[in-house]
């Protein structure tokens, strides 16, 4: 944004036609710092000691779960000694991992997962096929590992910051209890964050049994309180709302960023991009209308989107509801109305075929009027079904959390158990949590970490990882997942249900008795209406308890046990009024994309992450548009004071095209003060800046420069392909006109024009290749982070993501094309392409790059002796080189993190994508035992099963009836920079979108993403 003329450049992109493409503001104005930064592979400073600040910085990180060692010239690694098994388990095999299946609470819900066991050590996480709801992952669930062995996390139950046994807090406690007894715990309170597993609600339920008058409060920061709230009004009672994109031709997005955020989204993602696979002969695409106060991957992946402030959701929804029949209201100005009315025609013309979804971020009243849409349009009972809620005792967690603070100020609770939650960081700061807590005679912590709400109490007692107990949840739709361990606790650790089980009086029951008692009384009981809600299953069917219990276990759900439809009858009058018109400058608040709502800021993994928007790493920062910077005098990196209501705080500036003019957001989860030496004080805490009557939007808001910057960590503008056809795009109808649009975009040499011999490779057995659908792609990086977990990525830290030094072996690309303030946005996965042609092999003076007879170039870490040869003549730019010792050889928990079938990589080499070559070496290896060939989908990479939208499919192009061979005949198959002929294995399938006809433009050409051209 520094020297840029928005005004020419508007002009200039008014008149081609949307044939420029770019991945920030600097690229398309070509400004003196982009094109420094493109014209060095590596940028100055390019040795650590020029910058003694910047080495202080990094020594600083030593240790902590960043998985870095420090700056030494000698790199050897230090010896270890090798304990062998004295009496091997019969099923454990060296170097054959196994899968058992459980599930990651999270959000409100369980994400089923498989984990890979290696010897008793879990380093790996993949989606559970077979689960209901287990269709791919994400970056959380993926980054699990990483937080199973931190080595920050609670070790030691303590007492005012004295370590004491797990038995000094059971005999304390008990008296304490039963000093309550008397009165019914009238004094006592249990804050939890929302509960899904069954048996830890019977627990709860009996401990209230036992203290009728004592009160369970649940409460986290990402709650569903407004979705609850808007369909109580309209449907009468506290209904889940589901969603079957799987038949959804339209779908109308009020603010969800469905596809990546909110409990149902790996399902969804899969449902909904299944309908966008053009492949097979498929011409039918379904169509998304998105209206959102910030950029998300579901407003990308759309086929139009507006942007408009998140005050202004409400009234669209409004306008279009009473289009639909649905009470009255006016559009907002900032919407056209062309889109409005092309939007009601693609609904009406899809009754019981299409999807109205809100996003949790918005009020009670969008809820109830998707509700009252999606009724008017014909589609619950069809795309749309209610059921009943999936936690227990469904409530408005935010009125009750205001309920308990001031029953605590009021010095109406003596005893309080905070189980998980930490409202201490994420409150609403008018709440004065922190005060209201020290009116509290006894606090006691129970949680993974010793954080900000631990501080304040007076017991703190660790809990395990999910990882490490045995527990049960709920999946979105309602199905049960029992959760094995796959790993004895590392510290002095308990379950949650081993916590409350003492203060029901019984400190000795083992989570695995808890959960086995409570689901035996389940099947003892399975006749009655309590076994038709908890364990509805043709398990029942089984011949004894044990076996049931053993199926659930080894599938990891309870076959049938999601929620059934409720019928509600739906009174649109109920819709809630209008509320307050906001002014001024307004302030959006949302959870980031990695760290959530502060839970992960100790993960480095997820830190070092760029965001899928914006790029940024390391930081949070105050997104504006540009037309809002240009009126503000905002440049990026302008260190700001943001102040509302009297309330401030200090954030640098980032300008983001598609951010509606007028608003600003920032994302939550930074700013933390005890969350870990990875998390501690990184980015800006805003949470001075929100109240609870404005928690996720609010007005008023001012920007005062303070005449400083703030350098961001951001990776938009690394590691770019100057000039070349990338994204290649066009619309349904020059698709169908046109099938090989893609093909014809850009004139490839002939295939002899190489450094090699074309005939060299034969390739008579397998040949790995790899195919990118762009149409299904959501930029939900789960890919990058499964890479790194499955590869031993290490985290390399702030300073050296500025010097472009990041170590994804994949990057997802974001582009735009378009008008600066409304763009189209595309993604584009980039890894190593394993070339025919190979550019780096011919020019490597040591063989350490190679080529294998099956087509991978691989790469032999021992041989490499840093010349970076290879990278310079890269043109992907995907190789990544050691320059500091990233990996942390010392911390032992951190060892124990690592894929034993992949080497751990020292400083001086180069690295990249192998296609996961240790997966195609175990599958080759069992195919030889069984005498046959390698099936097709037996080889799954890392990115590909972590995928939910099921955008990568890898496999053997030498196979015809493989599944990548069939994409690769695919039209609208093309090669990354072919013009170059080096003939990549990996291709992709272009992206289509569908507009409709009445917001098509006139002159819908097929378009290459080129950068801008330079001169």
């Amino acid at each position: 944004m520094r020297d840029i003329d928005l005004a020419a450049l508007r002009a200039r992109l008014a008149t081609d036609g949307g044939q420029t493409w770019w991945r920030g503001l600097d690229e398309l104005a070509d400004t003196d710092e982009f094109r420094d930064l493109l014209h060095r592979e590596f940028p100055e400073q390019a040795t650590e000691f020029d910058d003694p600040a910047g080495r202080r910085q990094f020594l600083k990180l030593m240790g902590a779960s960043l998985s870095l060692a420090g700056v030494t010239a000698c790199t050897r690694i230090p010896d270890e000694k090798i304990v062998p098994y004295v009496k091997p388990p019969e099923e454990v095999i060296p170097g054959k991992p196994l899968f058992y299946a459980t599930a990651m609470p999270f959000a409100g819900a369980a994400t089923p997962v498989l984990v890979e066991s290696h010897m008793g050590r879990p380093v790996k996480i993949e989606p559970n096929p077979d689960h209901p709801a287990g269709h791919g992952s994400d970056v959380f669930a993926q980054a699990a590992i990483l937080t199973l062995y931190d080595p920050d996390r609670s070790k030691t139950t303590t007492y005012l910051d004295e370590i004491r046994p797990w038995s000094a807090f059971v005999q304390a406690i008990g008296p304490e209890l039963q000093a309550h007894k008397a009165d019914g715990g009238a004094r006592i309170r249990l804050l939890t964050e929302t509960v899904t597993s069954p048996t830890l609600a019977s627990q709860i339920e009996a401990f209230l049994a036992a203290y009728p008058n004592a009160q369970w409060v649940q409460w986290e920061p990402v709650n569903r309180d407004a979705a609850r709230a808007g369909v109580k009004a309209v449907a009468g009672s506290y209904l889940e709302p589901q969603y079957d994109f799987s038949k959804a031709r339209v779908v109308f997005s009020l603010d969800a960023d469905f596809l990546t955020s909110g409990p149902g989204r790996l399902r969804y993602a899969r449902d909904f991009m299944a309908q966008r696979a053009l492949v097979g002969g498929r011409t039918e695409m379904n169509r998304l209308y998105v209206a959102e106060a910030t950029p998300s991957p579901t407003g990308i992946s759309s086929d139009h989107r507006i942007a408009v402030k998140a005050s202004e959701v409400e009234a669209l929804a409004r306008a279009v509801a009473a289009q639909l029949g649905v009470g009255t209201g006016t559009a907002p100005a900032s919407v056209a109305a062309p889109w409005i009315a092309a939007l009601v025609k693609d609904l009406h013309a899809h009754h019981g075929a299409s999807v109205v979804i809100a996003g949790d971020q918005q009020p009670s009243a969008v809820h109830a009027l998707a509700l009252a849409m999606n009724h008017a349009l014909g589609n619950i009972g069809t795309t749309v079904t209610l059921t009943a809620p999936v936690e227990a005792r469904a409530s408005e967690q935010d009125a009750a959390l205001r309920g308990l603070v001031a029953d605590m100020a009021a010095k109406k609770v003596d005893l309080l158990f905070v189980l998980e939650a930490n409202p201490v960081y994420a409150a609403p700061a008018d709440l004065d949590v922190a005060a209201a807590f020290d009116a509290v005679k006894l606090r006691v912590h129970m949680g993974l970490f010793d954080d900000e709400t631990a501080d304040v109490c007076h017991w703190h007692v660790p809990t395990t990882h999910f990882l490490e107990s045995w527990g049960d949840t709920r999946a979105f739709d309602g199905t049960v997942t029992i959760c094995q361990p796959l790993i004895a606790p590392l510290y002095d650790g308990h379950s949650a249900l081993e916590c409350v089980s003492v203060l029901n009086g019984h400190p000795d029951k083992t989570s695995y008795d808890i959960v086995h008692e409570f689901w035996m009384a389940q099947w003892g009981n399975r006749a009655n209406a309590t076994f038709g809600t908890l364990a509805r299953t043709d398990g029942a069917s089984e011949a004894t308890f044990e076996s049931f219990f053993r199926r659930a276990v080894h599938d990891g759900y309870v076959a049938g046990s999601a929620l059934p439809a409720v019928t509600a009858t739906v009174t649109p009058a109920g819709v809630p009024a209008a509320g307050a018109a906001v002014s001024g400058l307004e302030v959006v608040f949302r959870p980031d994309a990695a760290l959530w709502d502060g839970r992960f800021a100790n993960n480095g993994w997820l830190m070092e992450l760029p965001r899928p928007v914006t790029k940024l790493t390391w930081d949070n920062a105050a997104f504006v548009s540009p037309k809002t910077a240009q009126e503000l005098g905002l440049l990026n990196e302008d260190f700001v004071t943001l102040r509302v209501n009297g309330k401030t705080v200090q954030a640098p500036v980032w300008v983001l095209p598609g951010q509606p003019d007028g608003s600003v957001t920032i994302n939550t989860g930074y700013g933390r003060t005890r969350a870990g030496r990875v998390g501690d004080r990184v980015g800006v805490d805003v949470g001075p800046l929100r109240s609870s009557s404005a928690w996720w939007h609010g007005g008023g808001l001012e920007i005062v420069k303070n005449g400083d910057r703030y350098r961001l960590a951001c990776t938009q503008g690394h590691f770019a392909m100057e000039g070349r056809a990338l994204v290649r795009k066009a619309s349904l109808g020059v698709y169908e006109a046109e099938p090989e649009f893609a093909k014809h975009m850009v004139h490839a040499p002939a295939k002899d024009m190489t450094f090699y011999n074309p005939d060299e490779w034969k390739y008579e057995g397998y040949a790995w290749g790899m195919s990118i659908d762009l149409n299904s792609c959501t930029g939900c990086n789960a890919c990058v982070v499964a890479c790194v977990a499955e590869n031993n990525i290490p985290v390399v830290g702030k300073d050296q993501v500025m010097r472009q030094r990041e170590m994804h072996w994949i990057r997802i690309d974001r582009y735009y094309t378009g008008d600066t303030d409304a763009p189209d946005m595309y993604y584009q996965p980039v890894m190593c392409q394993h070339c025919e042609s190979a550019p780096c092999e011919v020019v490597c003076p040591v063989a350490a790059t190679v080529h294998s007879d099956e087509g991978l170039n691989d790469m032999v870490y021992n041989r490499c002796v840093g010349t970076r040869y290879c990278s310079h003549n890269c043109p992907y730019k995907v190789r990544r080189f050691n320059f500091l010792l990233y990996s942390d050889w010392t911390t032992p928990s951190l060892k124990m993190a690592r894929n034993p079938d992949v080497t751990v990589r020292s400083r001086g080499v180069m690295e990249k994508c192998t296609y996961c070559v240790q997966r195609i070496n175990l599958a080759r290896i069992d195919a030889k035992r069984d005498d046959r060939s390698v099936r097709d989908g037996e080889i799954v990479t890392a990115c590909q099963s972590a995928c939910p939208s099921q955008a990568i499919v890898f496999g053997n192009i030498n196979d015809p009836a493989a599944r990548v061979s069939k994409m690769k005949q695919e039209p609208r198959n093309y090669g990354l920079l072919e013009d170059l002929n080096t003939r990549p294995r990996t291709s992709y399938l272009a992206a289509v979108r569908n507009p409709h006809p009445d917001l098509a433009p006139a002159a819908d050409m097929p378009a290459a993403a080129a950068a801008p051209t330079h001169h």
